[in-house]
């Protein structure tokens, strides 16, 4: 079994992907809307900065995933907690989440935001290609690409449930 690959970021670290992500960004956004949990931390450090006042959060769950099941990976989103429509409704939504993966959780949540009549746009600290399940869709910003396993700050430490580093 291959062994995947960590990289543990530091709160500079984070500092610098959210000032690459601030420079690429060509349009105002009128609500943000953070995928829970890991778009929360970045989400608050992009909206701050961009002085966006409108914040949304979007929970999504997916059946789990065994090693010997992976058409489960295509298994329909249940939405534990999203906006209303008509908050989303001709406005310009900026989706944010901590790591685009397999792509599932922020196509669920910009293919919703759109049918509620939104104008989504996706943002990441991370993108791994290697991982994503819709070669032809990627977010539409992002600080660094990565084929590792990132460890945010926020996630060191935190009991039985947090992240263990092993050395």
């Amino acid at each position: 079994m291959q062994q995947i690959r960590r990289e543990l970021l530091t709160w500079e670290d984070v500092d610098k992907l959210v000032d690459h992500l601030l420079a690429q960004f060509n349009s105002e956004y009128e609500a943000m809307l953070m995928v829970s949990r890991g778009g929360i931390i970045p989400g608050g450090m992009l909206s701050e900065a961009m002085h966006i006042l409108n914040l949304f959060t979007a929970a999504v769950e997916f059946p789990p995933v065994s090693q010997n099941n992976d058409e489960r990976l295509l298994a329909w989103p249940k939405f534990l907690q999203f906006p209303e429509e008509n908050l989303l409704k001709g406005r310009r939504i900026l989706i944010i989440d901590d790591v685009w993966g397999s792509g599932r959780t922020l196509t669920s949540v910009r293919n919703r935001v759109a049918s509620a009549g939104g104008l989504p746009h996706t943002c990441v600290l991370h993108f791994n290609p290697y991982r994503n399940l819709f070669k032809s869709c990627q977010p539409d910003y992002y600080g660094a690409i990565t084929d590792a396993f990132i460890v945010y700050p926020w996630e060191i430490h935190r009991g039985k449930e947090g992240v263990l580093l092993n050395s």
